[in-house]
Protein backbone atom coordinates (compact mmCIF):
# COMPACT_ATOMS: atom_id res chain seq x y z
CA UNK A 1 0.00 0.00 0.00
CA UNK A 2 2.83 2.33 0.88
CA UNK A 3 4.53 1.62 -2.44
CA UNK A 4 1.27 2.35 -4.24
CA UNK A 5 0.92 5.70 -2.54
CA UNK A 6 4.51 6.56 -3.33
CA UNK A 7 3.94 5.58 -6.96
CA UNK A 8 0.82 7.69 -7.19
CA UNK A 9 2.68 10.60 -5.63
CA UNK A 10 5.45 10.25 -8.17
CA UNK A 11 2.95 10.13 -11.00
CA UNK A 12 1.19 13.18 -9.62
CA UNK A 13 4.45 15.07 -9.35
CA UNK A 14 5.42 14.09 -12.88
CA UNK A 15 2.01 15.17 -14.19
CA UNK A 16 2.29 18.44 -12.30
CA UNK A 17 5.76 19.06 -13.71
CA UNK A 18 4.58 18.17 -17.19
CA UNK A 19 1.55 20.39 -16.81
CA UNK A 20 3.64 23.25 -15.54
CA UNK A 21 6.05 22.73 -18.41
CA UNK A 22 3.26 22.69 -20.96
CA UNK A 23 1.74 25.81 -19.38
CA UNK A 24 5.10 27.57 -19.49
CA UNK A 25 5.66 26.52 -23.10
CA UNK A 26 2.26 27.68 -24.25
CA UNK A 27 2.58 30.97 -22.39
CA UNK A 28 5.98 31.57 -23.91
CA UNK A 29 4.72 30.67 -27.38
CA UNK A 30 1.80 33.08 -27.01
CA UNK A 31 4.25 35.92 -26.42
CA UNK A 32 6.68 35.03 -29.18
CA UNK A 33 6.29 36.06 -32.81
CA UNK A 34 6.84 33.78 -35.79
CA UNK A 35 9.26 36.24 -37.38
CA UNK A 36 11.85 38.69 -36.11
CA UNK A 37 10.90 42.35 -35.74
CA UNK A 38 10.50 44.20 -39.02
CA UNK A 39 8.60 41.58 -41.02
CA UNK A 40 6.62 43.02 -43.92
CA UNK A 41 3.01 43.92 -43.16
CA UNK A 42 0.32 41.74 -44.72
CA UNK A 43 -3.46 41.74 -44.79
CA UNK A 44 -5.42 39.18 -42.81
CA UNK A 45 -9.15 38.87 -43.46
CA UNK A 46 -11.56 38.04 -40.68
CA UNK A 47 -14.50 36.38 -42.50
CA UNK A 48 -17.98 37.38 -41.41
CA UNK A 49 -19.46 34.92 -38.94
CA UNK A 50 -16.15 33.21 -38.10
CA UNK A 51 -15.64 32.45 -34.39
CA UNK A 52 -12.57 33.68 -32.56
CA UNK A 53 -11.34 30.12 -32.04
CA UNK A 54 -11.86 29.39 -35.74
CA UNK A 55 -9.39 32.12 -36.70
CA UNK A 56 -6.50 30.05 -35.33
CA UNK A 57 -6.37 27.74 -38.35
CA UNK A 58 -6.56 30.71 -40.74
CA UNK A 59 -3.75 32.50 -38.93
CA UNK A 60 -1.60 29.36 -38.98
CA UNK A 61 -2.29 28.79 -42.68
CA UNK A 62 -1.13 32.32 -43.43
CA UNK A 63 2.06 31.78 -41.43
CA UNK A 64 1.20 34.30 -38.72
CA UNK A 65 1.25 31.75 -35.86
CA UNK A 66 2.89 28.35 -35.51
CA UNK A 67 0.01 26.38 -34.00
CA UNK A 68 -3.74 26.97 -33.80
CA UNK A 69 -3.74 25.38 -30.34
CA UNK A 70 -1.62 28.23 -29.02
CA UNK A 71 -4.20 30.66 -30.39
CA UNK A 72 -7.06 28.81 -28.67
CA UNK A 73 -5.13 28.70 -25.39
CA UNK A 74 -4.48 32.43 -25.55
CA UNK A 75 -8.17 33.14 -26.10
CA UNK A 76 -9.05 30.88 -23.18
CA UNK A 77 -6.64 32.74 -20.94
CA UNK A 78 -7.68 36.11 -22.35
CA UNK A 79 -11.40 35.74 -21.83
CA UNK A 80 -13.50 37.96 -24.10
CA UNK A 81 -12.46 38.41 -27.73
CA UNK A 82 -14.42 40.40 -30.32
CA UNK A 83 -12.75 40.38 -33.75
CA UNK A 84 -14.13 42.69 -36.44
CA UNK A 85 -14.90 41.25 -39.84
CA UNK A 86 -12.82 42.69 -42.66
CA UNK A 87 -9.21 43.20 -43.71
CA UNK A 88 -6.62 43.94 -41.02
CA UNK A 89 -2.98 45.00 -41.39
CA UNK A 90 -0.85 42.54 -39.41
CA UNK A 91 2.66 41.11 -39.47
CA UNK A 92 4.47 37.88 -38.66
CA UNK A 93 6.47 40.00 -36.21
CA UNK A 94 3.38 40.24 -34.00
CA UNK A 95 2.88 37.95 -31.03
CA UNK A 96 -0.36 36.02 -30.58
CA UNK A 97 -1.45 38.62 -28.03
CA UNK A 98 -0.69 41.46 -30.44
CA UNK A 99 -2.52 39.71 -33.27
CA UNK A 100 -5.60 39.33 -31.11
CA UNK A 101 -5.54 43.04 -30.28
CA UNK A 102 -5.07 43.97 -33.96
CA UNK A 103 -8.06 41.88 -35.06
CA UNK A 104 -10.28 43.71 -32.58
CA UNK A 105 -9.34 47.04 -34.17
CA UNK A 106 -11.12 48.74 -37.05
CA UNK A 107 -10.58 46.90 -40.34
CA UNK A 108 -9.20 48.55 -43.45
CA UNK A 109 -11.81 50.28 -45.60
CA UNK A 110 -13.03 48.21 -48.53
CA UNK A 111 -12.48 51.01 -51.00
CA UNK A 112 -9.19 52.33 -52.35
CA UNK A 113 -8.58 55.81 -53.81
CA UNK A 114 -8.74 56.46 -57.53
CA UNK A 115 -7.61 59.91 -58.62
CA UNK A 116 -9.17 61.77 -61.53
CA UNK A 117 -6.54 64.40 -62.30
CA UNK A 118 -7.48 68.03 -62.88
CA UNK A 119 -7.88 68.77 -66.58
CA UNK A 120 -8.20 65.14 -67.65
CA UNK A 121 -10.33 64.43 -70.71
CA UNK A 122 -12.80 61.55 -70.81
CA UNK A 123 -10.24 59.54 -72.74
CA UNK A 124 -7.61 60.14 -70.04
CA UNK A 125 -9.89 58.89 -67.27
CA UNK A 126 -10.95 55.96 -69.42
CA UNK A 127 -7.29 54.99 -69.96
CA UNK A 128 -6.52 55.22 -66.23
CA UNK A 129 -9.54 53.12 -65.25
CA UNK A 130 -8.57 50.55 -67.88
CA UNK A 131 -4.97 50.43 -66.66
CA UNK A 132 -6.22 49.90 -63.09
CA UNK A 133 -8.30 46.94 -64.26
CA UNK A 134 -11.67 48.48 -63.36
CA UNK A 135 -13.15 48.63 -66.87
CA UNK A 136 -12.59 47.43 -70.40
CA UNK A 137 -11.18 50.12 -72.68
CA UNK A 138 -13.83 52.56 -73.87
CA UNK A 139 -16.49 51.73 -71.27
CA UNK A 140 -16.14 55.05 -69.45
CA UNK A 141 -16.28 57.09 -72.65
CA UNK A 142 -19.32 55.14 -73.86
CA UNK A 143 -21.21 55.69 -70.62
CA UNK A 144 -20.29 59.39 -70.46
CA UNK A 145 -21.51 59.81 -74.05
CA UNK A 146 -25.06 58.94 -72.97
CA UNK A 147 -26.01 61.77 -70.56
CA UNK A 148 -29.68 60.74 -70.53
CA UNK A 149 -28.79 57.87 -68.18
CA UNK A 150 -27.74 60.28 -65.43
CA UNK A 151 -29.35 62.91 -63.22
CA UNK A 152 -28.21 66.34 -62.05
CA UNK A 153 -29.76 69.53 -60.61
CA UNK A 154 -28.68 71.37 -63.78
CA UNK A 155 -29.26 70.82 -67.51
CA UNK A 156 -26.99 68.10 -68.85
CA UNK A 157 -25.51 68.24 -72.36
CA UNK A 158 -27.13 65.91 -74.86
CA UNK A 159 -24.06 64.21 -76.34
CA UNK A 160 -21.23 64.06 -73.81
CA UNK A 161 -20.48 64.81 -70.16
CA UNK A 162 -17.00 66.13 -70.94
CA UNK A 163 -16.22 68.91 -68.46
CA UNK A 164 -18.98 68.01 -65.98
CA UNK A 165 -17.31 65.01 -64.32
CA UNK A 166 -15.51 66.52 -61.37
CA UNK A 167 -11.81 65.70 -60.93
CA UNK A 168 -10.85 64.52 -57.46
CA UNK A 169 -10.03 61.31 -55.55
CA UNK A 170 -12.85 58.76 -55.34
CA UNK A 171 -12.99 55.60 -53.26
CA UNK A 172 -13.63 52.51 -55.38
CA UNK A 173 -14.00 48.85 -54.45
CA UNK A 174 -12.00 46.48 -56.67
CA UNK A 175 -14.21 43.83 -58.18
CA UNK A 176 -17.34 45.89 -57.57
CA UNK A 177 -16.70 48.87 -59.84
CA UNK A 178 -19.73 50.17 -61.72
CA UNK A 179 -18.87 52.75 -64.36
CA UNK A 180 -22.28 54.44 -64.40
CA UNK A 181 -22.30 54.71 -60.61
CA UNK A 182 -18.83 56.25 -60.76
CA UNK A 183 -19.94 58.85 -63.33
CA UNK A 184 -23.01 59.70 -61.25
CA UNK A 185 -20.75 60.29 -58.26
CA UNK A 186 -18.65 62.67 -60.37
CA UNK A 187 -21.77 64.58 -61.42
CA UNK A 188 -22.87 64.76 -57.80
CA UNK A 189 -19.45 66.14 -56.85
CA UNK A 190 -19.72 68.80 -59.59
CA UNK A 191 -23.08 69.86 -58.20
CA UNK A 192 -21.88 69.84 -54.61
CA UNK A 193 -18.56 71.64 -55.21
CA UNK A 194 -19.72 74.22 -57.73
CA UNK A 195 -23.25 74.35 -59.09
CA UNK A 196 -25.38 74.26 -55.93
CA UNK A 197 -23.47 76.89 -53.91
CA UNK A 198 -23.14 79.15 -56.99
CA UNK A 199 -26.53 78.67 -58.64
CA UNK A 200 -27.64 82.31 -58.24
CA UNK A 201 -24.26 83.76 -59.19
CA UNK A 202 -24.21 81.66 -62.37
CA UNK A 203 -27.68 82.86 -63.32
CA UNK A 204 -26.59 86.50 -62.90
CA UNK A 205 -23.22 86.10 -64.64
CA UNK A 206 -24.58 86.64 -68.13
CA UNK A 207 -23.17 83.25 -69.20
CA UNK A 208 -24.82 79.86 -69.43
CA UNK A 209 -23.53 77.06 -67.24
CA UNK A 210 -22.18 75.32 -70.35
CA UNK A 211 -20.26 78.42 -71.41
CA UNK A 212 -18.78 78.66 -67.94
CA UNK A 213 -17.71 75.00 -68.05
CA UNK A 214 -16.11 75.41 -71.49
CA UNK A 215 -14.16 78.48 -70.34
CA UNK A 216 -13.16 76.78 -67.06
CA UNK A 217 -11.80 73.76 -68.94
CA UNK A 218 -9.48 76.08 -70.90
CA UNK A 219 -8.38 77.93 -67.76
CA UNK A 220 -7.48 74.61 -66.12
CA UNK A 221 -4.99 73.92 -68.90
CA UNK A 222 -3.91 77.50 -69.67
CA UNK A 223 -3.09 78.94 -66.24
CA UNK A 224 -1.20 76.80 -63.70
CA UNK A 225 -1.71 79.28 -60.83
CA UNK A 226 -5.33 79.27 -59.61
CA UNK A 227 -5.09 82.82 -58.23
CA UNK A 228 -4.31 84.13 -61.73
CA UNK A 229 -7.17 82.37 -63.50
CA UNK A 230 -9.74 85.16 -62.93
CA UNK A 231 -7.45 87.60 -64.79
CA UNK A 232 -6.95 85.18 -67.67
CA UNK A 233 -10.71 84.54 -67.72
CA UNK A 234 -11.34 88.27 -68.01
CA UNK A 235 -9.00 88.50 -71.01
CA UNK A 236 -10.56 85.51 -72.75
CA UNK A 237 -14.16 86.58 -72.15
CA UNK A 238 -13.35 90.02 -73.51
CA UNK A 239 -11.95 88.46 -76.68
CA UNK A 240 -15.02 86.24 -77.02
CA UNK A 241 -17.36 89.22 -76.61
CA UNK A 242 -15.45 91.36 -79.11
CA UNK A 243 -15.19 88.61 -81.71
CA UNK A 244 -11.43 88.04 -81.47
CA UNK A 245 -9.88 84.57 -81.73
CA UNK A 246 -8.90 83.28 -78.30
CA UNK A 247 -5.55 81.84 -79.29
CA UNK A 248 -5.71 79.16 -76.58
CA UNK A 249 -3.39 76.47 -77.90
CA UNK A 250 -4.62 73.90 -75.37
CA UNK A 251 -7.83 73.56 -77.39
CA UNK A 252 -5.84 72.17 -80.35
CA UNK A 253 -4.55 69.39 -78.11
CA UNK A 254 -8.02 68.21 -77.11
CA UNK A 255 -8.48 65.71 -79.95
CA UNK A 256 -4.93 64.31 -79.76
CA UNK A 257 -4.53 60.71 -78.61
CA UNK A 258 -1.60 61.88 -76.47
CA UNK A 259 -1.91 65.38 -75.02
CA UNK A 260 1.84 66.08 -75.26
CA UNK A 261 2.31 64.81 -78.82
CA UNK A 262 4.08 67.93 -80.11
CA UNK A 263 4.25 66.87 -83.77
CA UNK A 264 0.52 66.19 -83.94
CA UNK A 265 -0.17 69.37 -81.98
CA UNK A 266 1.73 71.55 -84.47
CA UNK A 267 -0.20 69.96 -87.31
CA UNK A 268 -3.49 70.86 -85.61
CA UNK A 269 -2.33 74.45 -85.10
CA UNK A 270 -1.87 74.81 -88.85
CA UNK A 271 -5.33 73.43 -89.63
CA UNK A 272 -7.81 76.33 -89.98
CA UNK A 273 -10.68 73.85 -90.43
CA UNK A 274 -10.18 72.29 -87.01
CA UNK A 275 -13.19 73.43 -84.93
CA UNK A 276 -10.98 73.40 -81.81
CA UNK A 277 -8.33 75.66 -83.38
CA UNK A 278 -8.87 78.91 -81.46
CA UNK A 279 -5.99 80.63 -83.24
CA UNK A 280 -8.10 80.72 -86.39
CA UNK A 281 -11.69 80.37 -85.20
CA UNK A 282 -13.56 82.95 -83.12
CA UNK A 283 -15.61 82.28 -80.04
CA UNK A 284 -15.52 79.36 -77.62
CA UNK A 285 -14.49 75.91 -78.83
CA UNK A 286 -17.30 73.41 -79.51
CA UNK A 287 -17.18 72.03 -75.97
CA UNK A 288 -15.09 71.58 -72.82
CA UNK A 289 -11.55 70.28 -73.33
CA UNK A 290 -11.25 68.54 -69.96
CA UNK A 291 -12.41 68.40 -66.36
CA UNK A 292 -12.05 71.76 -64.55
CA UNK A 293 -11.66 72.25 -60.81
CA UNK A 294 -13.83 74.56 -58.73
CA UNK A 295 -11.09 77.23 -58.86
CA UNK A 296 -11.30 77.34 -62.66
CA UNK A 297 -15.10 77.23 -62.63
CA UNK A 298 -15.28 80.15 -60.21
CA UNK A 299 -12.78 82.13 -62.29
CA UNK A 300 -14.84 81.53 -65.44
CA UNK A 301 -18.00 82.55 -63.59
CA UNK A 302 -16.51 85.68 -61.98
CA UNK A 303 -13.62 86.95 -64.14
CA UNK A 304 -11.43 89.91 -63.27
CA UNK A 305 -11.85 92.91 -65.53
CA UNK A 306 -8.60 94.54 -66.69
CA UNK A 307 -6.97 96.61 -69.40
CA UNK A 308 -5.28 93.53 -70.86
CA UNK A 309 -6.11 91.80 -74.14
CA UNK A 310 -3.24 89.36 -74.44
CA UNK A 311 -1.08 87.19 -72.21
CA UNK A 312 1.72 84.66 -72.33
CA UNK A 313 3.82 82.64 -69.90
CA UNK A 314 7.59 82.87 -69.67
CA UNK A 315 9.92 79.90 -69.15
CA UNK A 316 9.15 79.96 -65.41
CA UNK A 317 5.38 79.80 -66.14
CA UNK A 318 4.93 83.38 -64.91
CA UNK A 319 1.91 85.13 -66.40
CA UNK A 320 2.82 88.13 -68.60
CA UNK A 321 -0.31 90.07 -69.68
CA UNK A 322 -0.24 92.89 -72.21
CA UNK A 323 -2.58 95.68 -73.31
CA UNK A 324 -2.17 95.47 -77.06
CA UNK A 325 -0.56 93.49 -79.89
CA UNK A 326 2.60 95.60 -79.82
CA UNK A 327 3.22 94.95 -76.12
CA UNK A 328 2.42 91.28 -76.63
CA UNK A 329 4.91 90.98 -79.47
CA UNK A 330 7.57 92.71 -77.38
CA UNK A 331 7.00 90.23 -74.57
CA UNK A 332 7.22 87.33 -77.02
CA UNK A 333 10.63 88.53 -78.13
CA UNK A 334 11.78 89.29 -74.59
CA UNK A 335 10.88 85.86 -73.24
CA UNK A 336 11.40 83.94 -76.49
CA UNK A 337 7.85 82.60 -76.57
CA UNK A 338 6.52 81.54 -79.96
Amino acid sequence: MKKLLVGLAVVFVLLAVAGAGAFWWVEQAAHQAVAAPGAAPVEFTVPKGTSGRGLGVLLANQGLITDARIWRWHLFRRGSFSPKAGRHPVSASMTVAELAMALEGNPLPDDIPFLVVEGWRLRDTDAALTAAGYITAGAYITAASNPSRFTAPFPLPTTTLEGYLYPESYGVIPGKFDVEDFIQRQLNAFAERFFTPNREVISKSGRTLHEVVVMASMLEREEPVPAQRPLVAGILWKRVDKGYPLGVDATSRYVLAQWNDRKAFLQRLRDPEDPYNTRHRKGLPPGPIGAPTVESLQAAMAPTQSEFWYYLHDAQKTLRPSRNAEEHEALRKKYNVY
